[in-house]
């Protein structure tokens, strides 16, 4: 394994090792003085209608949402790295052969979308409109390129689906039972484990 990659996922590593060490000190009851407070909790004289329980899982699901956000960009710039060294204008190319056509169009279209809303955009990056599905096709469509990456099509296929079914409740502020916690840690290994 490249020494980049062992230093992302010492940093995954570390982002789950912190919530262990976030969940014995709610257990316990006691501060270990890591500087880890909550936002809302810290707050709570502006946001009193929000119920205590509500906001006790939400410090739960933070570091979560922390490892798959980190997991999520770190996949986006890998992809960008790789299609970048092949083609700068990888993105723009007209025949369309990094990225398939429905999907710029519809990371052209999400970003557009906020643009007309009057948002700020979040990225200047289409990529980073793209879902986590959509990130699994763009690989296996250049699987020449990220071969040599990954050990296995087949392996990225089934790990990047299992990151995708995890997600969904992490992005849609569910709580994500102990047996998912446990998949989640192992897929961020399995993640990384085939680019060995």
């Amino acid at each position: 394994m490249k020494s980049d990659e062992l230093l992302k996922l010492f940093g995954v590593s570390n982002q789950l090792a912190e919530h262990d060490l976030d969940r014995v000190e709610k257990v316990i009851g006691y501060d270990l003085g890591r500087g880890h407070t909550s936002i809302i909790s810290n707050d709570d004289a502006y946001y009193p209608q929000i119920e205590a329980e509500i906001r006790s899982k939400a410090a739960e699901m933070a570091p979560h949402y922390e490892v798959f956000y980190s997991l999520e960009n770190t996949i986006r710039r890998q992809i960008i790295d790789a299609l970048e060294a092949v083609d700068k204008n990888w993105w723009d190319d007209p025949q369309n052969q990094y990225v398939p056509a429905n999907i710029k169009t519809d990371c052209e279209n999400r970003r557009q979308r906020e643009v007309d809303m009057g948002l700020t955009p979040r990225s200047d990056e289409y990529l980073d409109y793209s879902t986590f599905g959509e990130l699994s096709q763009i690989i296996k469509h250049n699987w020449t390129h990220f071969g040599q990456t990954f050990s296995s099509q087949k392996a990225v296929e089934r790990v990047m689906s299992l990151l995708n079914n995890i997600r969904g409740p992490i992005a849609h502020c569910s709580p994500l039972a102990e047996d998912e916690v446990a998949r989640l840690r192992l897929a961020v290994k399995d993640w990384f484990r085939i680019q060995e």
